[in-house]
């Protein structure tokens, strides 16, 4: 079995070369999961002129499945323990349509991981470049040098060289704030996430996993793009925001999301990819790498909060007890 991205896709696309290749690309999970493979897409969909890709809630997938699934499709799935139910299923789906189904887990002997061709296994402290989103992100730039060709892939790999030192940078930095933001914020019932680009779906898991899973605060991801288009109602001086500011083509979306709150607000925190050190990744591709960054960026604060909370992350009311 290929080991990497690199030789997954290079086995993937050689069994297929006389039968049409490789045309679409599909990833799918649930929950944290579900927004760790959104970098992935997210680069696919910017940068690939001929492959087309997607990205489901496992479930949606399973009852919903697109008729374009078939044996020039890749499926790409993810859970950490990988007995996510509707991730198997969906993995069962993808080998039935006779497509290309890589996994990706912490658990490589788990019921998903027998739904795959391919196995990506993480380490639960893995380095920045090795994670669960890495790998997604990794496989979405191989299947694009190796189907179309990319003009940035040395820039791009010198990137992943980059990112574990960034991460490492950036939580140091960030621990102190993350402190007093733990101590101011401890006793808020809401706190809304707002992100665009890569880092959207960074903003959608920490309102959904972090906030309403793991501390039982209310909360909900806005795209700094629908800001205006809506929520930006609910803005006053009691309202607490984080907001992601990315590197690279979107951040004009941030920017003008935080220059409102700047002016109505006074619960805003701010995570700035350029202050955390992204800028020195290569600014042609900088910007694929805000969810590493941000994704671990936000760790220190989730794990603060639940300290001053005392409100272990580990904490369910729901969840694993009862069946749902």
């Amino acid at each position: 079995m290929a080991c990497c991205p690199k030789s997954i896709i290079a086995d993937i696309l050689k069994a297929r070369e006389d039968k049409g290749g490789i045309v679409n690309v599909y990833y799918v999970a649930c929950g944290g999961s579900y927004a760790g493979l959104h970098p992935g897409k997210f680069f696919l969909q910017s940068e690939a002129k001929k492959v087309t890709v997607d990205h489901y809630t496992a479930n949606e997938f399973c009852h919903a499945t697109p008729k374009a699934l078939g044996p020039n499709s890749i499926v790409i799935t993810q859970s950490h323990s990988g007995t996510t139910p509707e991730t198997v299923k969906a993995a069962e789906i993808a080998q039935k349509a006779g497509a290309a189904s890589i996994v990706i887990t912490f658990d490589d002997q788990s019921p998903l991981a027998k739904n795959g061709d391919y196995v990506l296994k993480y380490e639960a402290k893995a380095p920045a470049d090795q994670t669960g989103m890495a790998f997604g992100l990794k496989l979405a730039v191989e299947i694009l040098n190796q189907v179309e060709g990319y003009e940035n892939y040395d820039e791009m790999m010198n990137g992943f060289d980059r990112i574990d030192g960034i991460v490492k940078h950036a939580k140091e930095f960030l621990t102190p704030r993350a402190k007093k933001f733990a101590e101011e914020y401890k006793d808020e019932k809401l706190i809304y996430m707002m992100g665009s680009g890569a880092n959207y779906h960074v903003a959608y898991s920490f309102a959904i996993c972090l906030l309403m899973e793991m501390q039982w605060i209310n909360s909900s991801a806005i795209h700094s793009g629908e800001y205006f288009h809506g929520p930006f109602e609910i803005t006053d001086r009691e309202t607490p925001f984080i907001i992601l500011m990315s590197e690279g083509r979107t951040r004009p979306l941030d920017q003008r999301a935080l220059d409102f709150l700047n002016r109505f607000a006074e619960k805003v925190i701010i995570l700035d990819a350029k202050e955390l050190g992204l800028e020195t990744i290569d600014d042609k591709v900088s910007e694929f790498f805000n969810p590493l960054l941000m994704g671990s960026a936000l760790g220190c604060y989730s794990y603060e909060l639940s300290i001053a909370r005392k409100h272990p992350l580990s904490c369910r009311r729901y969840m694993w007890k009862l069946q749902y």
